[in-house]
């Protein structure tokens, strides 16, 4: 199981990594809108090495078996490895390739809210989402909800992947 979970989780690392950086890393940058949409999708293509993961073990290295619970605590080693390739991305991002994103975001969505809130609902939402960024909007602090929202949709790929595979016989 341990070279398994090597394997793949290595996989999703550098996948996660290079997924979630690419539009950085070849200067195409991301707007805002299509952002979230973009991430999400990279946290998803990373994690399919948890299936693969998984199928592995069972095909090749436990004689095609594999209990629920087992490939449960498979899938999410191999997304704990996904979610540091995220994490260490996001952090590196937001920290020395574009450490001013924090305020680039608060501006962005100030800005949508112009054009939806009357001139008090946005005084008091802009001064809201000011405010959870100064608690919030540290680096650190949201690389970590970048980790925990990939190790949380590891959990449902790696349920599903455990359904979808499990062999008692």
């Amino acid at each position: 199981m341990k070279n398994t979970v090597l394997k793949y989780g290595l996989y999703g690392l550098l996948s996660g990594f290079i997924l979630f950086g690419l539009p950085f890393i070849f200067g195409m940058g991301v707007d805002f809108d299509y952002g979230e949409l973009f991430g999400y999708t990279a946290m998803v293509l990373s994690l399919l090495f948890v299936y693969f993961g998984i199928k592995h073990y069972r095909g090749k290295v436990n004689n095609g078996k594999v209990t629920l619970g087992k490939a449960i605590g498979i899938g999410m080693l191999i997304a704990l490895f996904s979610a540091a390739g995220v994490a260490i991305f996001d952090y590196i991002y937001t920290t020395q390739i574009n450490p001013d994103f924090a305020t680039e975001y608060y501006e962005y969505s100030v800005k949508k809210m112009e054009t939806t809130l009357s001139s008090e609902e946005l005084k008091i939402k802009s001064a809201e989402l000011k405010q959870q960024m100064d608690d919030y909007g540290g680096s650190g602090f949201m690389a970590f909800i970048m980790f925990i929202s990939v190790v949380i949709i590891g959990f449902i790929i790696s349920l599903i992947s455990g359904l979808i595979l499990q062999r008692k016989n």
